[in-house]
């Protein structure tokens, strides 16, 4: 069998483990069956970035569907999501993804969601999403990995949602927080790499201030996240006043 690691791009430094790897056309997702949602997905935003300047960006497409990739019985459906309160909040970022109709598609694939409060997912999660954005458009920067993980915290209540109104009666936990693990690679090769976590809630923080060690994110994630790159090539962002980046 080949091996996903070597064929995706965006894997070439490494991911957590999971317990059923997704391939897509443009971006990767490690599935959790137990959760039935991502553990984590893997992208690079707008890979093929030299189109970009040439190609008018698509407009959103909002197809919301369930992944059959996923066996059924482990995957979550539009029903589960209905008059739940809460958004099905992307992991990898539509606008993320915005050159090619199928390219923006896939974002739309419930396996790329999780439930997030809207005040949330409307407010910082969007803010973060934009500010990596505005990271990559840099002319030194050669590419952008971005690295999203759910987070469960074990001891404190889990929230579900769709138990009466998904298929098998199966319902989606509620993750209470999320990380995004930035890792930029520039034009001279070096990398540089910012991991935040944030809860799902609405926050009035500045960004900055959910910057964490990523050996600290790694732990509640269960998996390290760069492991391809020997740790004294990698610089890692602290939290400090004034410009996030």
């Amino acid at each position: 069998m080949d091996d996903p690691f070597q064929m995706q791009r965006e894997l070439r430094y490494g991911a957590p483990v999971c317990d059923q790897i997704l391939t897509g056309r443009f971006f990767t997702i490690g599935y959790s069956w137990y959760f039935r949602q991502a553990k984590w997905t893997l992208e690079i935003i707008n890979r093929n970035r030299p189109m970009v300047d040439d190609f008018a960006k698509i407009e959103r497409l909002d197809n919301f569907r369930a992944d059959t990739r996923v066996p059924k019985r482990f995957r979550a459906g539009l029903r589960a999501y209905k008059d739940s309160g809460f958004d099905r909040g992307h992991l990898v970022a539509s606008a993320n993804q915005d050159i090619e109709n199928i390219q923006n598609s896939e974002t739309f694939l419930l396996s790329n969601m999780s439930p997030q409060k809207p005040l949330f997912n409307r407010g910082i999660w969007r803010e973060l999403e934009m500010a990596i954005r505005e990271l990559d458009k840099r002319k030194s920067i050669f590419e952008t990995y971005v690295l999203t993980c759910p987070v469960f915290y074990f001891g404190e209540k889990v929230e579900r949602i769709g138990k009466n109104q998904s298929d098998f009666g199966i319902s989606v936990p509620v993750p209470h927080a999320f990380i995004k693990s930035v890792l930029t690679e520039n034009k001279r090769g070096k990398h540089r790499l910012w991991t935040f976590e944030i809860p799902n809630a609405r926050q009035t923080a500045d960004l900055g201030s959910f910057l964490v060690k990523t050996y600290d994110a790694e732990q509640i994630v269960g998996g390290r996240f760069w492991d391809r790159i020997a740790g004294g090539d990698l610089h890692e962002e602290k939290s400090s006043k004034g410009t996030m980046w």
